[in-house]
């Protein structure tokens, strides 16, 4: 059984040690970033490595949002204004240009070996959302996120990749950046479930959810949501989620203690999968040995969420992309 884990390597090609590590860790998923990916060649030579040390056709994860946070950039594959540019740019026409970027990144992701993005953020974007996320976002209202999420999630899905709804339960009225300092709030339940939760509620059958490192004090003012059992019950019996829930990077300094005591909380408090995102051997060796074994319900969400890949058919990506161009005419 695959260990709780989507782990990283530290570099584009794949190490002896990595290698063997991967192997007798087995973990559940990977993720890459812009210092995996170099040119289409070494990526899918390392996509390859990747899944042959498991020996199955692991998952593996990218951030190919648009914008600033996008891993690959042209020439590789295309580039994208933020999501939130491409919204107001298209008006009453966005979700159409939403679901026809989503399909041709699922086609350049999926020939490099990609099964999984990590979109769409269905953080409502408000006046105080911090910077390192408000482009990011799909909307400045609940109406709005739910559109353009569910464009995003079937662009993805029809072309061959996986979407990951994140950061559950919402991280919009987050005044800070979670990768260096831990935001909470304090907005009323009645506001948060009319609005903030309400785009994960209507994805709520998504295959798979991340987590956000923000404090919801109306929830639980004592942890973040990632370690707060309180709110992973939340998500679950409330918003209704049933897809394989990971948590965001725990290397990200909003979580206090080192790796293997953020790791855990997040286990403990319901998280069913633990993302490492630096590629260190050390911690990751650390978080391997710490590691629970897969519950059978999360091995069946595990497997639900794989169920869903499928093979498209062939994508003239030059066709759509004239598609999109003609949106904005």
């Amino acid at each position: 059984m695959p260990a709780p884990l989507i782990l990283a390597p530290e570099g584009p090609d794949l190490s002896q040690d990595e290698a063997v590590f991967f192997r007798e860790t087995d973990p559940w998923g990977y993720i890459v970033f812009a210092r995996h990916l170099e040119d289409k060649v070494q990526i899918r030579r390392l996509t390859d490595d990747l899944r042959e040390a498991v020996g199955r056709d692991a998952p593996i994860l990218v951030d190919q949002e648009g914008g600033r946070v996008q891993r690959m950039r042209a020439p590789l594959v295309s580039d994208w204004v933020s999501p939130l540019e491409d919204v107001q740019r298209h008006g009453a026409k966005a979700a159409q240009a939403l679901y026809l970027r989503y399909c041709i990144i699922a086609a350049e992701l999926l020939s490099l070996g990609i099964d999984v993005n990590c979109v769409p953020c269905l953080d409502i974007a408000r006046p105080q959302t911090h910077e390192f996320l408000r482009n990011r976002c799909l909307g400045e209202t609940r109406a709005q996120v739910t559109a353009m999420g569910l464009a995003v999630a079937n662009g993805l899905l029809e072309g061959g990749v996986l979407p990951v709804i994140k950061h559950m339960p919402g991280h919009g009225f987050g005044k800070v950046d979670s990768h260096h300092d831990l935001p909470r709030t304090d907005t009323a339940l009645e506001t948060l479930e009319a609005e903030d939760f309400a785009p994960f509620a209507a994805l709520s059958e998504m295959p798979l959810g991340m987590t956000a490192h923000l404090v919801f004090d109306a929830l639980d003012p004592g942890a973040p949501a990632t370690q707060s059992s309180q709110v992973i019950t939340y998500i679950r019996e409330e918003i209704g989620f049933g897809g394989l829930l990971m948590t965001d990077d725990i290397s990200m300094n909003a979580l206090a203690g080192d790796v293997v005591q953020r790791a855990e909380a997040a286990w403990t408090a319901g998280c069913e999968m633990v993302l490492h995102c630096n590629g260190d051997l050390a911690e990751m060796q650390a978080l391997a040995s710490a590691a629970p074994n897969m519950e059978m319900a999360s091995k069946r969400r595990a497997n639900a969420a794989l169920g869903q890949r499928i093979t498209p058919p062939p994508c003239n990506i030059a066709n759509l992309k004239a598609q999109y161009a003609a949106l904005s005419v």
